[in-house]
């Protein structure tokens, strides 16, 4: 690359830049700069050379939306599982079993790194009577069990889970029956060690939709019946502000990340299992609208972002569990297809991606 882009926005991770690896981007509205480090198709890595963070692609929410596969980590079927399933992307399968969690276990959110999936918290007997402190680490590219991370400042499950550059964090969630929590707390990805304080949500609740922008964490809806969009800063500790409203309370909504915007699809308002796919842009306060429906009407569903598609994985509807993988576009609004299964039957994963 000879010289520097000078444009009006970040780079992205989808479009490849002419002069490959090497280019150097300028926003001329923040005054960030980036420099192109991977030029590989839809999945382009900038590291801002500006601030030093906020870096766009793989350190985008985490690893940033996933190329290659989706996980759902433990669950209940009626009582705990231990499974990791592993899907592709790329094709229409079955779910492979990737390998175990530490700890048999449901009801609680996952984290991703660029190499690793992380799972915190969580229903450790059947039903989610128990609760767990456990944060578990597991790798993408090798098949195996998960080792034990560290542990949460506090034991819960129906946790959510968001994910910065480097850290893990886990919000909300059960801490004793009827008592929920509006704990934020953050883990490093890189290096094992129990979690810190990072702030307190809005409201104390269990089972929101999380999604994560390059600078921030988003926690959707959550129980007993909130329509409450919750935002909080990875940079710096401090207590989530109300960012906006999803269309309807409730809960168990399946998370999502594009580069510009947070979903949430199916979920459960009173006795009632919806099919809705909502979604709201990252960046200033504003409301969630519906741009489709998954492909059945369920609740406790896992998320998996992916960089052009968003994923569902299982759930439940009138108490029957559901194995469907289903998938829906990022780019425009439309109902999703059935993209495959779980290998087991099962709600309330942990979903993570890479």
């Amino acid at each position: 690359s000879t010289g520097i882009d000078n444009v009006t926005s970040d780079p992205t991770i989808s479009t490849n830049p002419s002069g490959g690896v090497g280019t150097i981007q300028l926003n001329q509205n923040s005054g960030e700069m980036f420099v192109c480090t991977d030029a590989t198709a839809g999945s382009n890595v900038w590291v801002n050379v500006g601030a030093g963070d906020g870096d766009v692609g793989k350190a985008f929410g985490g690893r940033g939306p996933g190329t290659i596969a989706g996980f759902a980590a433990g669950g209940i079927n009626p009582s705990g599982s231990n499974v990791i399933d592993k899907f592709l992307f790329s094709s229409n399968t079955t779910a492979t079993d990737h390998g175990d969690l530490s700890v048999v276990r449901g009801s609680q959110g996952g984290q991703s790194s660029n190499t690793h999936g992380y799972t915190a918290g969580g229903g450790t007997t059947p039903e989610n009577s128990g609760y767990a402190f456990t944060i578990d680490k597991f790798s993408f590219a090798t098949a195996g069990n998960a080792t034990d991370h560290g542990d949460l400042t506090v034991a819960r499950h129906g946790t959510a889970a968001n994910s910065s550059a480097i850290d893990g964090y886990t919000s909300g969630g059960y801490i004793s029956t009827p008592t929920e929590s509006n704990t934020i707390d953050k883990f490093s990805c890189a290096s094992a060690g129990n979690a810190t304080d990072q702030g307190d949500l809005t409201v104390s609740r269990y089972g929101c939709s999380a999604c994560s922008s390059s600078t921030d964490g988003y926690n959707a809806g959550g129980g007993p019946f909130y329509n409450t969009i919750d935002k909080f800063s990875f940079a710096s500790t401090g207590n989530a502000t109300d960012f906006g409203d999803l269309t309807t309370t409730g809960r168990g909504f399946a998370a999502a990340s594009s580069e510009t915007h947070g979903y949430g699809a199916g979920g459960y308002i009173a006795s009632t299992s919806i099919n809705v796919i909502q979604r709201y842009a990252f960046g200033s306060s504003n409301n969630a609208s519906d741009v489709g429906d998954i492909t059945t009407a369920r609740y406790s569903v896992s998320g998996h972002s992916a960089s052009t598609h968003g994923y569902a994985s299982g759930g439940a509807s009138s108490g029957t569990l559901i194995n469907r993988i289903d998938k829906y576009a990022h780019a425009a609004s439309s109902n999703a297809t059935d993209h495959g299964d779980l290998s087991v039957s099962r709600r309330e994963c942990a979903g993570t991606q890479y």
